[in-house]
């Protein structure tokens, strides 16, 4: 009996699947990707002296811009615009806060420029929400002005 062996054929790698394979991947990625694009309300704080601000680890900041636009720092540290600027749906957006965080500090974060009647109508909106330890910031005056 004459048993002889096939000569075996060296075993080729193609390329062409993994790159396939990779593109495939790379759009996959690129295309479940989401990229958070950070907002921020520009506000330019009035000028005051006073004592250091105490710092709390949580605390509600509403932030009221140059032109009277309410905006609600939420707990992902970003401000969220009110859908409706008026003094009404402020109220229930902080009735809405009060009823779970009314002992954190509530702070006014307003606008050198703003309307004074923003202010107080935040400030009254908050206080019948149920908030009472309500503060505002300030800047330290520069020197030599």
């Amino acid at each position: 009996m004459n048993f002889h062996r096939k000569k075996r054929e060296a075993p080729e790698i193609s390329m062409a699947p993994m790159i396939d394979v990779v593109f495939l991947l790379l759009l996959f990625f690129m295309v479940t990707t989401t990229f958070n694009r950070q907002t921020e309300v520009n506000i330019k704080l009035p000028e005051a002296k006073g004592s250091e601000p105490e710092t709390h680890e949580k605390m509600i900041t509403l932030i009221i811009d140059a032109n009277g636009v309410y905006s609600l720092k939420g707990e992902d540290g970003l401000p969220h615009e009110l859908v409706n600027q008026n003094r009404d749906a402020l109220k229930q957006e902080l009735q809405k806060l009060a009823k779970h965080a009314a002992h954190l500090p509530f702070i006014i974060q307003a606008d050198g420029k703003t309307p004074h009647q923003a202010v107080i109508a935040a400030l009254d909106s908050a206080g019948q929400a149920g908030f009472t330890h309500i503060t505002f910031p300030t800047l330290e005056p520069k020197t030599g002005e």
